[in-house]
């Protein structure tokens, strides 16, 4: 599966806008007008999900008092365990960046999904995302029951040998003809994860899926 990128992308604006599973491709790109410092100062319309209290499981930096209960968890390390039990899923994470050529190296085989690295982390501030394949020529993938996904399912990814839970708030179709890149990758005030694959019709003569199926979810 060959993986075609856009544009190269600094690690603060890491945006994917499309996975297709099998015979496709990730695309990857920023969004325009929204280069700029002040880019993390405002949500996009649209955005799913509003900010959350921290779990009560997270402790507190040493010597930060902080009553809204807003303070960043103390959680390091890549993400390397994702699971979504209402629908069976249960893989390893791959690392996912750019390869040397400028394409996104997506991951290998089909029974593991992958965490784009030059993004977000799940359980830091911003969207985390997560893409895997949902079938190829020999059988279904790991992502393909996403699609059963419904909203209050409980995600967790596991770091740093701890468990950061999220709770799905919504699922949607899109087609990559219309991704709305800016509501799916836009900066958030809070803790959220994207888990992306593909669907709908199989275009024959481009050998993918004409949509993306994007499942969105915020922590706790």
């Amino acid at each position: 599966m060959k993986v075609r990128v856009r544009a190269a992308l600094p690690v603060a604006a890491s945006l994917l806008t499309g996975v297709v599973a099998g015979t496709g491709y990730l695309l990857l790109h920023e969004p325009p007008g929204t280069a700029g410092p002040g880019r993390w100062a405002q949500v996009p319309p649209g955005i799913v999900g509003s900010a959350v209290p921290v779990p009560s499981d997270w402790p507190e930096p040493e010597g930060v008092a902080d009553p809204f209960r807003t303070a960043r968890p103390v959680v390091h390390g890549p993400p390397t365990r994702l699971r979504v039990a209402t629908v069976g899923i249960d893989t390893e994470l791959e690392t996912l960046h750019l390869g040397a050529g400028g394409e996104l190296v997506p991951p290998q085989g089909d029974a593991r999904a992958g965490w784009y690295a030059d993004g977000t982390a799940p359980g830091d501030i911003g969207p985390a995302v997560l893409a895997g394949h949902v079938d190829s020529k020999s059988g279904p993938a790991v992502f393909y029951r996403l699609r059963e996904v419904d909203t209050g399912d409980r995600i967790e990814v596991t770091r740093g040998g701890r468990t950061v839970t999220f709770t799905v708030t919504a699922t949607a179709w899109y087609p990559k003809s219309a991704f709305p890149t800016d509501r799916v990758y836009g900066p958030t005030p809070d803790r959220q994860l994207r888990l992306i694959t593909c669907g709908g019709v199989f275009d024959r003569s481009l050998r993918s899926y004409r949509d993306n199926l994007v499942v969105y979810a915020v922590a706790g």
